[in-house]
């Protein structure tokens, strides 16, 4: 029988692959049989904390095996996951505790220099009555608050599992509302798409407040029954060290991950022959790079995909398909799932033409939380979601991204968004206004830009507003360059014109 729900499926899990490894992570090495009970231990803590069945459980900390513990007790407990990005800063992550009305937080104490705990001092957020230390007496101490003999919750299906935050092109973040059905299936078609099986083991790099951390990551392992590899940052020596000395067989990430390592001068001193499968996507792939992974690495599958938080992987290429696919397209739509291109009128545009992708399946979410405007911007009334994402469909049915009609672009792998940025750079007293754009950067793919223009009468340089910004927004949004201008190119709308500032970048 086919597991309906995340805890069934760590049932499932543990009855399956009991004594095999669930997880590995320094000095910890749990089984799915270990595993499950600490998760259960977990989901008892917060029912003792007063955490009820459908209360949101927020999670801001970096890859570990608590983080795991955590995620998979939460949904023990029938709590829904609200997963917080650990380069967001206190502002940031207030807003989502404070929107998803999250009644209990699981952080750290400190991670890359910030104290999570101190950054969230000074905001209200009356709904939030319990905080778990991840490591340490704290955590010692609530698992201790677990009942004996207590029962867990018992969820459905279609009961919500998470709620996974978004930015828009309005600079908003938007929580998309997934249940346990849908958040099911993106984990069950990763393991069928990348072949994932017990025995494997899986080095995370990718965070787990993303969906492909979470969903192809963690969720993909439990389903399949490989075993976890967290890594709280992606450090190229150690990733080459944990691959050799722990027989690491897959290795997702975002393009830049595998650049660093054919790249590493020492690599050829460190046994990769492990390597199995590769699946990368996110930012424009160059066929050179494709063509060294194949050339030079030892993975005989390698995938790129599209996905989105909306819905999980769309499409994605198969092991068969040559370099120039893998390279130049994200391949074809996934099982259970209907791809279109279509105009501004939402009619399908002829094959090989450019329109905006829109996607309809059995994973893509319901609704955005508290946002019926734009859930209904989004989905169609027949379940067609606009993804913003302009494509072309070639004569095979492979899908090439063209461009992002939300402006969005990616800062080695992660998605930022102008007008969020902007917007937060306008809190800085001295910019009257700003534009924000996507220029290409040799490491991380793509990074930001900001074109400023001042308040009349004061002086201050890019260095200076660089590193204000770099204590107000995650990093990766953080503009890697400012050029001050008199005025912004507007069209007769008011609308800022970026391709005209693009333009001016190339032509420099």
């Amino acid at each position: 029988m086919t597991a309906e729900t995340i805890p069934a499926l760590t049932a499932d899990a543990a009855e399956r692959f009991g004594d095999r490894l669930a997880v590995v992570d320094g000095d910890t090495a749990l089984t799915y049989t270990e595993l499950l009970d600490e998760a259960s231990a977990f989901a008892a803590a917060l029912g003792g904390c007063g955490v009820d069945q459908g209360d949101r459980v927020a999670i801001w900390a970096p890859n570990s095996a608590r983080w795991i513990v955590a995620v998979l007790g939460l949904w023990q407990a029938g709590a829904v996951l609200v997963p917080i990005n650990t380069r967001f800063k206190g502002a940031e992550a207030a807003d989502i505790l404070s929107r998803s009305g999250a009644r209990a937080l699981v952080t750290v104490d400190e991670f890359l220099g910030a104290d999570y705990v101190a950054m969230l001092q000074g905001f209200e957020l009356p709904e939030l009555d319990t905080t778990v230390i991840i490591g340490g007496p704290v955590w010692d101490a609530f698992m201790a608050k677990a009942p004996g003999g207590g029962s867990l919750a018992t969820v459905g299906p279609d009961d919500p599992s998470d709620i996974l935050f978004t930015s828009g092109t309005t600079g908003v973040p938007k929580g998309v509302v997934q249940t346990h059905r849908r958040t099911l299936l993106v984990a069950t078609d990763w393991v069928a798409m990348t072949g994932l099986r017990a025995g494997d083991r899986y080095l995370m790099v990718n965070p787990y407040f993303h969906m492909f951390g979470l969903k192809a990551g963690i969720l993909a392992c439990v389903a399949a029954g490989a075993t976890m590899l967290p890594e709280p940052v992606f450090d190229v020596d150690r990733a080459l060290q944990r691959v050799a000395a722990e027989r690491v067989t897959v290795l997702p990430g975002a393009p830049t991950l595998y650049q660093s390592i054919l790249d590493h001068p020492d690599r050829a001193e460190y046994d990769l022959s492990t390597l199995r499968v590769a699946v990368t996507g996110a930012a424009d792939i160059p066929v050179e790079l494709i063509r060294r992974v194949v050339d030079e690495l030892p993975f005989p599958t390698i995938i790129t995909g599209y996905g989105l938080t909306e819905g999980g992987t769309a499409a994605a290429t198969s092991p068969h398909d040559d370099i120039e696919t893998i390279a130049t397209t994200v391949g074809r739509a996934r099982p259970g799932f209907e791809l279109r291109i279509v105009d501004d009128k939402g009619g399908d545009v002829p094959q090989g033409e450019t329109g905006e992708v829109v996607l309809r399946g059995g994973s893509i979410m319901s609704h955005y939380l508290d946002d019926p405007e734009a859930t209904a911007q989004a989905l169609s009334d027949d379940g067609w979601l606009r993804t913003g994402d302009l494509g072309v469909l070639d004569e095979r049915g492979c899908l090439r991204i063209v461009g992002r009609s939300k402006d969005m672009f990616i800062v080695g792998g992660f998605n930022a968004y102008p007008a969020e940025i902007e917007n937060a750079l306008l809190r800085h007293p001295d910019i009257q206004q700003t534009a924000v754009i996507g220029v290409p950067d040799t490491r991380l793919g793509e990074v930001g830009m900001a074109f400023v223009v001042l308040c009349p009468g004061v002086e201050t340089t890019g260095e200076e507003l660089i590193a204000w910004a770099r204590e107000e927004m995650a990093n990766y949004k953080v503009p890697r360059a400012v050029e001050f201008v008199d005025e912004l190119p507007l069209n007769a709308t008011g609308k800022v014109m970026k391709d005209v500032l693009r333009e001016r970048v190339s032509s420099s």
